[in-house]
């Protein structure tokens, strides 16, 4: 078994087939997800990752049939399912199934889906600036962890692998730095963790907030503040973080090449470590 998914208070195995052609959703897009993260018997944050879901279907016009509490019950009872430790992708998932425009909250449909999925390791990682940009607030739904976001994201990644590397940087409607397609990004500048700060342009990642106060509570400095294109450029240091991955290090920006630093290192080392506080 590598994937199971909660449909109706049962747990069916594989990939099943769950809307139909005039739900809502697949026409007009009404639909969300959340992601976290079960490995070596811990969910770092699963309860702030299920709070994020209720809050991303109520931005979005949907109504959660269930509590947060009640979602993060139902995947630990999935994460069991499993042999202990396996890594696993936990994804609620919730669309609208009535509605034109303005989806019908009461139609709103959840499936709740695990999948073995092993964490990426750090190896070589490169990105590009790309010319996509994220959307600001006033033209996306961007306070939402929304499926339509990912088509931008994914025009950016797209462009970033036709030059040659893995990810690419995102700029906001500003100019600023929002994000790599996927995931928040941190640089370092003489030992300072500086990362964009949120705008309403970019997800303001759990793992991203984890990660910030982390580093902070060690003893490192770190800001938030706006980015250039410059301070690219001309910083020391460039990591990840998401829920995907969690802490990963950039190897190489544009024509500039990094090895992975102290500050990464214990970024890195800092939420391995929380997470095990945080059993499943």
């Amino acid at each position: 078994m590598d994937k199971l998914n909660w449909i109706d208070g049962k747990w069916v195995e594989g990939d099943p087939l769950i809307m139909k052609a005039w739900d809502q959703a697949i026409w007009l897009g009404a639909a969300i997800f959340d992601g976290a993260r079960a490995f070596d018997g811990y969910a770092p944050d699963l309860d702030l990752h299920c709070e994020r879901a209720i809050r991303s279907a109520a931005n979005l016009g949907l109504k959660s049939p269930k509590s947060p509490k009640e979602i993060e019950a139902i995947l630990r009872e999935g994460i069991r399912k499993f042999p202990h430790g396996v890594p696993l992708y936990l994804r609620p998932f919730m669309w609208a199934e009535r509605g034109g425009l303005v989806p019908d909250p009461e139609s709103t449909q959840l499936i709740i889906s695990l999948s073995v999925t092993p964490l990426p390791q750090p190896g070589p990682m490169s990105v590009c600036l790309t010319k996509y940009r994220r959307p600001g607030p006033d033209s996306a739904t961007t306070d939402a962890k929304a499926v339509g976001l990912y088509a931008q994201a994914g025009r950016a990644q797209a462009e970033a692998q036709q030059r040659g590397f893995d990810d690419a940087v995102m700029l906001s409607p500003d100019g600023f730095v929002a994000e790599f397609s996927g995931s928040n990004i941190f640089i370092v500048r003489d030992g300072v963790a500086l990362t964009p700060k949120p705008n309403g342009t970019f997800l303001n990642g759990i793992t991203r907030q984890r990660v910030l106060k982390l580093l902070r509570d060690s003893g490192v400095k770190a800001e938030e503040r706006d980015l250039t294109v410059e301070d690219l450029d001309t910083c020391d240091e460039m990591f990840s973080t998401g829920n995907y991955a969690k802490v990963l290090p950039v190897t190489r920006y544009e024509t500039r090449d990094f090895q992975p630093g102290p500050v990464y290192r214990q970024a890195r080392e800092l939420y391995f470590e929380y997470a095990k506080t945080q059993p499943v």
